[in-house]
């Protein structure tokens, strides 16, 4: 992070397009707040504020920049790495809990007391739960009244404000136009294709441009997930990654795809109030909110990965936009191959997975089911999954204690204690632990040093294979290790040598 007044103001003048989202910068003269990148004149050192968020500049009764537009910006990368219990906060807040179950659900979730916790939130991110909520439910109020025919009435409760009043002030603070102002700005926007991370959407679609910081290889990480993609809820077609979503109002169906400079996400949702969570799913899922050149200057200054960084400086961690699914693929996946896991997970959602309604379901598309909660797979007949019984008994323990609250794998998980708990469960082994954590909870810190891929990865770049060695050669890719994996599975792949046919896990 950048900390001091002088930094923050040079990346201001340079207009740096990679510090959006790090901080935002409010202008004391203007009385509104910006993106770092914002090609207005930069004001002078008196006459600015810096914000470590978007809230904390609106708190503090700053509105949005209509040039830049600062609420469609990629989020800060400080908030998935940090594993405290700020860091979780804001990921929880990010994914809806606040407009759900309030501040009081959120507190619980992370075993604080309301009071203490927006004492933790305004020290470190200038602003508290609500704020930071009214942020969020500003931003998904916007994309609503631009991308969709939806009343202005309905935009407001769709979004998650309680009431009229509270979405017209908001909106109003926020953007300084009212709701009606904004849509009816929208016209000029739709003939450009494309406002403020929206773009032309067709009828029954929401389409947005989801915004990420550059370099960013696409076309790997959609690869990574078509190659894994389970029949009934994935399809991987034409370069375009598509999937169902259990959302916390309804189902959905997603449609992920490669742009300049964004990612295009076309969704379909049975419930709007959906919209901010199957967004911020998304971005979790492609690693959206990384800072690659951070990753990329410490991993690429290691001589063992420089090459294999150079070739794809952009790489990301593929994640998961629902960490019970990951965990029940990865146990599915055990010492199977790829295709093998492909296969038996799409028995069970063949077997046990609710099917979408017909009016999510695409004409041509293969996608028709969710993937099973994790108390229909806990539940699931023995029998019915070919494969070794103590791996089945493995896969319903697990769903079971995720079903019950006992292992929890939810944004704002506690990391350790998750992975813990897992290990704790019989069948259950390191790499597992560390594999869900990797993905389901988006640790960027993960390292597999029994992983036949990394070892032979480690291997082709001219190290001893040998787990202890793997490891002690990892040390020096903290905190980024995770990131290493994937750099070395990519390069065994692109060496056109023949993959191992088996990994521990290859969900």
């Amino acid at each position: 992070m950048i900390e001091d007044f002088e930094s923050k103001y040079r990346v201001a003048r340079s207009r740096d397009v990679r510090f959006d989202g790090w901080f935002f910068i409010a202008v004391t003269s203007t009385g509104i707040y910006c993106r770092p990148s914002c090609p207005a004149v930069t004001p002078k050192r008196s006459n600015i504020r810096f914000y470590p968020t978007a809230a904390a500049a609106q708190y503090a009764g700053f509105r949005a920049c209509k040039r830049c537009l600062p609420d469609a910006v990629p989020g800060s990368p400080e908030w998935n790495v940090r594993a405290d219990a700020v860091g979780r906060a804001m990921r929880l807040i990010a994914d809806g809990v606040v407009d759900r179950e309030g501040v009081a659900g959120l507190a619980k979730r992370l075993s604080y007391t309301e009071r203490h916790l927006n004492r933790l939130l305004m020290a470190e991110v200038g602003a508290g739960p609500l704020a930071l909520a009214r942020t969020r439910r500003a931003h998904t109020a916007r994309l609503l009244i631009e991308t969709t025919e939806l009343p202005i009435s309905e935009v407001a409760f769709a979004a998650g404000f309680s009431s009229i009043r509270q979405f017209n002030d908001t909106i109003q603070a926020v953007f300084a136009a009212t709701p009606s102002e904004l849509r009816r700005a929208r016209g000029g926007a739709r003939k450009a294709g494309v406002r403020g991370g929206a773009a032309v959407a067709t009828p029954g679609e929401i389409t947005l441009r989801l915004p990420y910081r550059t370099p960013f290889d696409a076309d790997g990480i959609l690869r990574f997930l078509g190659e894994r993609a389970v029949a009934g809820v994935e399809e991987f077609v034409d370069g375009v990654y598509r999937r169902t979503l259990r959302l916390p109002h309804g189902a959905g169906v997603v449609a992920l795809s490669g742009g300049e400079g964004y990612v295009r996400c076309a969704l379909r949702i049975e419930d709007p109030r959906d919209l901010g969570t199957a967004v911020q799913r998304c971005r979790r899922l492609l690693d959206l909110d990384a800072d690659p050149t951070a990753i990329s200057v410490a991993l690429g200054s290691d001589a063992a990965l420089a090459l294999l960084v150079r070739l794809s400086p952009g790489r990301r961690v593929p994640g998961s936009v629902d960490g019970a699914e990951l965990a029940a693929r990865a146990v599915l996946g055990q010492q199977v191959s790829v295709a093998g896991a492909r296969t038996l997970a799409g028995r069970l959602v063949a077997a046990r997975g609710e099917r979408l309604a017909e009016t999510l379901v695409e004409l041509g598309s293969t996608l028709t089911h969710l993937f099973p909660g994790p108390e229909v797979v806990a539940d699931v007949d023995p029998s019915g999954l070919a494969m070794p019984a103590a791996r089945r008994e493995a896969l319903r323990k697990l769903m079971r204690s995720i079903a019950e609250g006992d292992v929890v794998l939810d944004p704002g998980a506690d990391r350790e204690e998750a992975r813990e708990k897992m290990l704790a469960l019989r069948g259950i082994g390191p790499w597992t632990a560390s594999y869900v954590a990797m993905r389901a909870l988006g640790d960027p810190d993960v390292f597999l040093p029994t992983d036949l891929g990394v070892r032979n990865g480690v291997a082709r770049l001219g190290h001893a294979s040998d787990p202890k060695s793997v490891a002690a050669l990892a040390e020096k890719w903290r905190p980024w290790r995770s990131y290493a994996v994937q750099h070395l599975w990519a390069g065994l792949e692109n060496s056109n040598s023949k993959q191992p046919e088996k990994r521990e896990v290859v969900a």
